[in-house]
């Protein structure tokens, strides 16, 4: 992909496999203003950031209630939120577009933000939830003799210990929200409030495709992701492996 984005589309079929005679950026400043990646970007962006915080926030908090208490109908939503891993987009999608239809929330950001968010949620509290199992009880009991409170305990113990958990269903989230493509292209119809995934139709028509283009966009698009994944490269690997070895 990056080695094509680089050639011309008499090249890239040509020599698919051969490096670039030479490396020219041009053509990624020319993706960036024929495509508008700014302005896809700019909205994957606020998409992505507000679904994974709001799956953040929410997943942090019914984890800790799942891993610490026990009350009337836990089996019940433990069930509904497994149901959430198990069942695909297309069984309930009818569903889904009939309520924001009457919602009127097709055609904005709310359209994307609200599934993205419900469908990170049960991997977020899933994962979370066997992090806290795995932190002594001794730990809670201390912190509810020197007087705090639930919130209190929340916010000033469990959110600074879940930081390597927290890291790996940020980035998990993360990449599933910038890339989804179906929900994107079915609700958002203003091309104002297109993400990039849709965004890089702009690059095929009906009868050619601009491949050097598009290639060119998709390198910049996945670069940020990557960097991401390097920079919390440390902190991923601690929350996948969180509570195997006791």
């Amino acid at each position: 992909m990056v080695a094509s984005s680089f050639k011309s589309n008499s090249a890239i079929f040509s020599t698919p496999f051969a490096l670039p005679e030479s490396i020219d950026l041009g053509q990624w400043a020319k993706a960036w203003d024929v495509g508008h990646i700014g302005q896809y970007a700019l909205n994957s962006v606020i998409v992505t950031g507000v679904s994974v915080l709001a799956i953040l926030v929410l997943g942090a908090g019914a984890a800790f209630a799942f891993s610490r208490y026990r009350f009337a109908g836990r089996g019940f939503f433990m069930g509904a939120l497994a149901l959430g891993l198990l069942l695909p987009l297309q069984s309930y999608f009818i569903a889904q577009s009939t309520m924001f239809t009457d919602l009127a929330i097709t055609d904005t950001r709310w359209a994307l933000i609200i599934p993205y968010t419900a469908m990170g949620l049960p991997l977020a509290v899933y994962l979370l939830k066997v992090y806290l199992d795995a932190l002594p009880n001794e730990l809670f009991e201390a912190a509810k003799i020197d007087g705090a409170g639930d919130l209190r305990v929340f916010w000033g113990i469990v959110l600074p210990l879940l930081r390597p958990g927290l890291a790996t269903v940020a980035i998990f989230s993360a990449l599933a929200c910038w890339n989804e493509f179906l929900l994107a292209l079915l609700y958002i119809q203003d091309d104002s409030l297109k993400t990039i995934p849709t965004g890089l139709l702009a690059f095929s028509s009906r009868y050619v495709t601009d491949y050097g283009l598009l290639f060119s966009a998709l390198t910049i698009i996945t670069l940020p992701m990557i960097v991401i994944y390097i920079v919390f490269n440390k902190q991923i690997v601690e929350g996948i492996t969180a509570g195997s070895l006791k």
